[in-house]
């Protein structure tokens, strides 16, 4: 809880040390005499916005330090957690804040920022304004209210690790399902190619490689041909060689007259025996050349299949086989995408089924605790003097939503025989204070945060009322810190520790002063704020009865 607050050059406080007890603390004074500033300096330790213009004139930084002690064990932890070391259960927590605009942060002397003076912050003190009504009027608040109430969230967690589950399966499913249409055109696509080529057992650059052998073999073919066709011109009927035989005896009668012709004779009959030579040579050629028939048709239809694919799908052999390789590794994706469709529909349907259950149960736990709440708040109310306040909970069953199936909506009829209706539209200034109160002392016990700060909870309020708030204000103080900022006597009385805020002229500088105000410091204060600046001493002996009655009140 908060023992001690330091203050120095925060705006009209030009230093003050303020002592806090562990029960009901009562801070008083004059409109004007600086109690809000008090509150801001509270704020600033707890990591909220300040600006520089709550320097104090003509100094340099106001200085803001509060030491907390009797850490709870989930304050340590938290601290261990941000490696803040901590001992004896109690932590220091400053604010500098600079004229130039600058701020510096420290807890335990260890410079922290203002998010995780923050974040301690909210575990150490839940303050309370005047804004923080504003929570009643706004309904979507009313059900974190209840569930703060009833101070278990175990249900309400196990339903919302169920509903992101639901959610996060639902969110996959939907993407999967925008790309179905996509997934079914490319399925098509791939199942084609890898059907082309199925079977085809292709090869890299294998086209080129059956180019260079199919113009090979044709090649062959057509010299076996040319061959062939030479040796049927030189040994086939009509062939040169018996024409040559017919010419050679043609002039062999007239050889022995004409050595030209004897000459030309003998020619004849040497290119007739060399021709017989070409044509056995050609036919052992012809014969040497290895002709495979079947190897050539099969190049052939293989190559016009490949260039068939090649001019399909625009590539070449190497791009068809990475095509090829990468469309069975992909098909194998997109077909179990339509496996994770089946099968997250599934989840999808079972999660839904858990969800509502759960729902349901979140549903009937808070239908219990709304029963519990509405009597101990109506009860709450009526000791702060609303008696005739009817406060119902508008518990309704909706869609699902993180926070459960239900809606929740607090009621209240201000006057006996009015049909209920929500806060935000009969409420008044007053009445909205009461109840806050009346909500804040039914949670008071039920959350970990050791300290409550309310300030000016007597809004609208006076009377008989005001009385009834301060000794609530008592009740929760003994189960809670409780600091409070108030104008009323019928609150300060209650006081267990009563600081007066004051402002005083020194040196023609402005300066507030926070004093703890013993016996007879309190009964002048209290006669102050009852009738105002010197007191009669019939309204100190007033003051003084006041304060023996509260102290005899329980």
């Amino acid at each position: 809880m908060l023992k001690e607050i330091y203050i120095k050059n925060l705006a009209v406080i030009k230093e003050a040390v303020i002592p806090l007890t562990d029960n009901l603390n009562i801070f008083t004074g004059e409109t004007g005499a600086g109690k809000s500033i008090l509150i801001n300096g509270i704020n600033a330790v707890l990591g909220q916005r300040c600006t520089k213009d709550i320097v104090r004139t003509g100094c340099d930084k106001a200085i803001i330090t509060a030491l907390f002690t009797n850490l709870s064990g989930e304050v340590q932890a938290k601290l261990d957690e941000l490696g803040i070391s901590h001992d004896n259960e109690e932590i220091t927590v400053t604010r500098e804040i600079s004229a130039d605009g600058g701020s510096v942060a420290r807890i335990n002397h260890r410079t922290a920022s203002a998010a995780v003076l923050r974040e301690i912050g909210g575990m150490l003190i839940n303050i309370h304004g005047q804004h923080d009504n504003q929570i009643l009027l706004d309904s979507d608040k009313h059900m974190g209210i209840l569930d703060g109430f009833s101070g278990d969230y175990t249900i309400l967690e196990s339903y919302r690790e169920s509903f992101r589950e639901l959610q996060s399966t639902a969110r996959r499913l939907g993407e999967l399902k925008k790309q179905e249409q996509t997934r079914i055109e490319r399925s098509r696509y791939l199942n084609e190619l890898i059907e082309d080529m199925s079977g085809l057992e292709l090869e890299e650059n294998e086209d080129e490689a059956l180019e260079r052998e199919y113009e090979g073999a044709r090649n062959s073919e057509q010299a076996v041909i040319a061959i062939n066709n030479a040796v049927q011109l030189l040994t086939g009927e009509e062939n040169i060689s018996e024409m040559l035989s017919a010419a050679e005896n043609e002039i062999s009668g007239f050889t022995d007259s004409s050595d030209k012709l004897n000459e030309l004779y003998e020619r004849m009959a040497a290119a007739e025996i060399e021709l017989s030579d070409v044509a056995s040579e050609l036919g052992e050629i012809a014969e040497k050349i290895e002709l495979d028939g079947q190897r050539l048709e099969y190049m052939k239809e293989r190559l016009s299949t490949i260039n068939k694919l090649k001019r399909k799908y625009s590539c070449d052999c190497r791009e068809l086989c990475e095509m090829y390789a990468s469309a069975q590794n992909e098909i194998t994706q997109l077909e179990s995408s339509a496996d994770e469709i089946s099968e997250l529909s599934k989840k999808r349907s079972e999660l839904l089924h858990v969800v509502t259950e759960r729902a349901k149960e979140l549903f009937d736990y808070r239908e219990r605790t709304a029963e519990k709440f509405v009597r101990q708040v109506t009860a709450e109310l009526e000791f702060l003097n609303m008696p005739s306040v009817v406060i119902s909970v508008r518990h309704e069953k909706g869609k699902l939503t993180v926070n459960g199936m239900d809606t929740v909506e607090f009621l209240i009829s201000a006057n006996r025989g009015e049909a209920p209706k929500p806060i935000s539209k009969i409420a008044s200034g007053g009445e909205l204070s009461r109840i806050m109160l009346a909500l804040k002392s039914v949670i008071a016990d039920k959350d970990s945060i050791p300290t409550m700060i309310f300030d000016e909870i007597d809004t609208g309020v006076s009377g008989k009322a005001a009385q009834k708030i301060g000794i609530k204000l008592r009740e929760i103080g003994r189960v809670r810190q409780v600091i409070c900022v108030t104008h009323l006597s019928q609150i300060a009385v209650m006081a267990d520790n009563h600081l007066m805020i004051e402002k005083k002229i020194i040196d023609d500088r402005t300066e507030t002063h926070v004093t703890q105000l013993d016996f007879e410091g309190r009964k002048a204060e209290i006669a102050r704020i009852m009738g105002g600046e010197n007191p009669s001493r019939l309204m100190l002996e007033t003051a003084e009865e006041e304060l023996l009655k509260a102290k005899n009140i329980q």
